[in-house]
């Protein structure tokens, strides 16, 4: 079974990371495809309009299979060279995959999400968590250092030296320390999280769904492009805008005091 399962909800996508028994545990064999293909599948509907990424039963992600660490197998097999080609065809198409949707992607973290887990976790743009959940970068503890490109994006989330903290000590934090840090937007009942993201997904699908796409596209850009490319992408996206039905549809909505019905088109 498929790391990853796809649930389509009209305009939105829901992937469940299903590996419960193993507390969605990643790193084994075809993981990295099997996730790739589920992200593609989403990006290529032009329908879907939003994602909500979570994990089945108790946790989000235990993050890498520990087991196949001693073992040696999976992405953690082989020597040094063949090591590096697990991390660079399996781990990184994992969390590569994620960060490059073009559609916005809410994690609801259900529970755990601990090591690649949680940076599974932050390859969203809005993180919801359970009011239970527990996250934490915790690959010193396992000897190891964030081979998922955690390093680059944490302290881009968090801060420098709250980043910092969080690795070096390799500290799991609580949901509410987590909020305080700004890693999650918002806390809710484990009971309630799947309805709020839902909630959060459906107010997000009803944007336009072009221009929703380009904005996520210039957030992503803007973490490493130049404030004049930024300002240079945007003027040519928003001329792409201006040309849409969509955009019609806007401005008369307002005009015409009522609310937008926004096609895609």
């Amino acid at each position: 079974m498929s790391i990853l399962l796809l649930e389509k909800r009209g305009p939105i996508a829901i992937m469940t990371l299903n590996r419960p028994d193993m507390m969605n545990a990643l790193g084994q064999a075809g993981d990295g495809p099997a996730v790739a293909a589920v992200c593609a599948e989403v990006v290529a509907d032009k329908s879907i309009r939003c994602a909500v990424l979570t994990g089945a039963g108790r946790a989000f992600s235990a993050g890498g299979d520990v087991k196949a660490m001693k073992e040696r197998s999976g992405a953690f097999g082989g020597k040094p060279y063949d090591v590096r080609g697990g991390y660079r065809d399996n781990i990184h198409v994992i969390v590569r995959s994620l960060y490059n949707m073009e559609v916005p992607l809410i994690s609801a973290i259900n529970g755990p999400a601990i090591g690649l887990g949680c940076d599974v976790a932050c390859m969203a743009d809005i993180r919801l968590a359970a009011d239970h959940a527990k996250l934490g970068v915790t690959f010193l503890k396992l000897g190891l250092i964030p081979g998922d490109g955690g390093a680059w994006l944490l302290p881009r989330l968090i801060g420098a030296s709250r980043a910092a903290q969080l690795l070096f000590t390799g500290d799991v934090i609580d949901a509410a320390t987590a909020k305080e840090w700004g890693l999650v937007s918002e806390i809710y009942p484990a009971d309630e999280l799947m309805g709020e993201a839902m909630n959060l997904a459906e107010r997000i699908a009803g944007q336009p769904p072009q221009a929703l796409r380009l904005a996520k596209t210039l957030m992503r850009q803007a973490n490493t492009a130049s404030y004049d490319t930024i300002m240079e992408m945007s003027a040519a996206a928003q001329a792409l805008m201006h040309e849409t039905e969509d955009h019609i549809e806007g401005v008369n909505a307002i005009l015409e005091k009522r609310k937008p019905e926004f096609k895609g088109r």
